[in-house]
């Protein structure tokens, strides 16, 4: 089954200039074309975009994303090269995820340390308190203090 270029665009959630690109970095085939000019992909086509278009929102480079299609798609490559990459990429992976562990960790704490309105900041070592705030200055009751700046402000500054 052939399909025009919006179709392949649908079908893969990548925007058709998107596509464009990847065709002209070579991430993508050149398609075959109509007799009229119009570009047409395959299933094959759009399995291929959904893997970039993937790649790219999991935070992968397009040269990430060239040597990973390189990896499925290069019979030239021996076992031992196709070895050596897949682990590189496998160590990347892990390490992504490990640090987005960590990053999940903290939001985490940050979540729980914000009961009863006071939390300690990680980085500055003093208290932050919330302050409820309607927009009108005259119902601001406390003013807050912020050691970063050694002064007191009205939460309408901040």
């Amino acid at each position: 089954m052939r399909m025009k270029i919006s179709d392949a665009a649908a079908a893969s959630g990548c925007h058709l200039e998107t596509i464009r690109y990847y065709e002209r970095v070579g991430l993508l085939p050149r398609p075959g074309r109509t007799r009229s000019g119009y570009r047409q992909y395959t299933p094959a086509d759009v399995e291929r975009l959904r893997f970039v278009t993937r790649g790219r929102d999991l935070g992968f480079s397009l040269e990430e994303i060239r040597s990973l299609l390189q990896l499925a798609e290069d019979p030239a490559l021996s076992c031992a090269e196709v070895d050596r990459l897949a682990r590189e990429h496998l160590d990347d992976i892990q390490t992504r995820i490990r640090d987005l562990q960590r990053m999940a960790g903290e939001l985490e704490r940050t979540i729980g340390s914000c009961r009863v309105g006071q939390r300690e900041s990680k980085w500055r070592g003093h208290r932050r308190q919330r302050t409820e705030w309607s927009g009108d200055r005259r119902s601001v009751s406390r003013i807050v203090h912020c050691p970063r700046w050694r002064s007191s402000i009205f939460p309408s500054a901040i």
